[in-house]
């Protein structure tokens, strides 16, 4: 498994709200996936309201 760093922001009350978080993944697309559920799930959020803008690897 690989570390990636996956920045972008999501909708909420005050306008977008940014965020970069380390996700542990086998491939970038199972690292967006991890994004969407997690964001998701914390801030109450569906996949249109969470823009990624940027994964990379660490």
């Amino acid at each position: 498994m690989s570390t990636y760093t996956v920045s972008g922001r999501f909708q909420s009350r005050d306008g977008d709200q940014p965020f970069t978080k380390d996700v542990e993944a086998e491939n970038e697309d199972l690292a967006r996936e991890r994004i969407y559920t997690n964001v998701g799930s914390q801030h109450n959020r569906k996949r249109t309201q969470i823009e990624i803008e940027e994964v990379s690897e660490a």
